[in-house]
């Protein structure tokens, strides 16, 4: 198949849209935490409409010492995913390492989402112990994915420091406000050389499209699908606009213009 480079580190090939983080390919760019749902049934059923290959948890919400028992991966274990634990919790680059040790030694997962808040009340994450982590778990050989704010200088460090790729936040975890920045989410984009895939934030079908349209590689979400009055339902709505947002970025919109122009050319509309 013909295949041609795109933003990000991106591969656009003719017929499969597929990416890349490290050496595992993805066809969904749909990212699904698995947190906040009502029973394991709804979320079951909330996956599958999803469409997700990759999900995320809390290593703290997991039994690390029988985690094929645990209540929220045994629901799971008759599908094949990627897990992509997180360490939701974790205050310093010294925790969120300790952590990430111990999702890989109870046989998780290699990969792994840095997540270190600095701030109970907004959540938002600590960009310098976040680089710390990601530093040390590089050369430990994780396939590292770093939460962290949509500052396109720290969001660079981190690509140089070795991350397989960056999650910057839309707004803070649960807000559902959108992408609050979407100049800088579109400025990281640019400068990226590995995947971006915006995390947190997003409430809704047309944040999921807008993110798409920037550029990014995926989104990530949990609570605007858990929380909603119909999860599979929403899970499908966000899968969709995925693939909206996805096929216009790739089709190229028009330029903005300051004032009108007639679609049949006005000359030619004008009375002599």
């Amino acid at each position: 198949m013909k295949q041609a480079a795109t933003a990000g580190g991106v591969t656009k090939t003719a017929g499969r849209d597929t990416w890349k983080i490290g050496e595992t390919t993805l066809t969904s760019r749909f990212f699904l935490g698995t947190g906040l749902f009502p029973n394991p049934y709804v979320q079951i059923e909330a996956i599958e409409a999803s469409g997700a290959e990759v999900l995320t948890f809390a290593i703290r919400r997991v039994n690390l010492e029988a985690a094929e028992d645990d209540s929220i991966l045994q629901h799971l274990q008759d599908r094949k995913f990627i897990y992509l634990p997180n360490t939701s919790g974790a205050r310093t680059a010294e925790e969120a390492v300790r952590i990430a040790r111990l999702a890989r030694a109870s046989g998780l997962s290699d990969w792994v989402k840095v997540e270190i808040s600095a701030n109970e009340r907004t959540l938002l994450p600590d960009p310098i112990e976040t680089l710390k982590a990601t530093e040390i778990l590089v050369k430990e050989g994780f396939t590292v994915l770093p939460y962290i704010s949509d500052d396109p200088i720290i969001c660079k460090k981190l690509e140089e420091a070795g991350a397989a790729a960056i999650m910057p936040g839309a707004a803070p975890i649960g807000t559902g406000l959108g992408i609050l920045n979407p100049y800088n989410i579109g400025l990281i984009v640019e400068e990226s050389h590995i995947p971006v895939i915006v995390d947190a934030g997003l409430g809704t079908a047309s944040d999921v499209t807008q993110a798409m349209e920037l550029g990014v590689s995926g989104v990530l979400m949990n609570t605007p699908v858990a929380k909603a009055k119909n999860p599979a339902g929403m899970a499908e709505a966000m899968k969709l606009a995925i693939s909206a947002g996805r096929l216009a970025y790739l089709s190229g919109r028009m330029s903005k213009k300051r004032y009108a122009s007639a679609s049949s050319g006005l000359e030619s509309l004008k009375l002599q």
